[in-house]
């Protein structure tokens, strides 16, 4: 658990978070209602509902890919405390900072070839080979949308960080 200094070095939940937040838990019931629907189907009527793995599969992608600014304005990713509780507060900061510049450097290179992959998929028309025939592009722009939304998360984390990083050095 972060200690009560490390919580400045993060930005607070906006809308933004909280409702990727919203989408990540009914994505959560909505895989639960899936399993049990598998289940009791399998078991009581001797028959499998096809598309459970499908469903359940685009779902994790999109609670994987949503999760991330949920994560990150919450504080749940990993932190090397031993290193930064020694650390000054102005040094702190740049640690921080630097991490998050270097974060937005990957995302944006992440929603640069997400969104080539979404729009490829959707330019040669590609379809699920199941029974539900889902165009793949729609899954499969959760994921552009989600590193979008991390990016924010992480730019609101970045300027924080920046405006802490110069005020500790006055």
């Amino acid at each position: 658990m972060l200690e009560d200094h490390e919580a400045a070095f993060h930005p607070k939940p906006t809308w933004l978070e909280k409702g990727c937040m919203v989408i990540c838990e009914i994505g959560i019931v909505a895989i639960a209602l899936i399993v049990i629907t598998e289940v009791i189907t399998r078991n009581l009527f001797g028959f499998s509902w096809e598309a459970s793995e499908e469903l359940g599969g685009y779902i994790i992608v999109g609670i994987t890919f949503l999760s991330l600014p949920v994560c990150q304005v919450y504080r749940a990713y990993h932190h090397v405390q031993f290193l930064q509780n020694r650390l000054s507060p102005r040094m702190r900061a740049l640690s921080h900072l630097v991490f998050d510049l270097l974060s937005l450097v990957f995302c944006v290179v992440l929603i640069w070839q997400l969104s080539r992959f979404v729009t490829q998929s959707h330019r040669s028309g590609d379809q699920a080979p199941t029974l539900l025939s889902t165009p793949l592009w729609i899954p499969e722009a959760v994921m552009p949308i989600g590193m979008v939304a991390v990016t924010v998360s992480l730019l609101r984390s970045a300027w924080g960080n920046w405006k802490r990083f110069r005020a500790a050095g006055r």
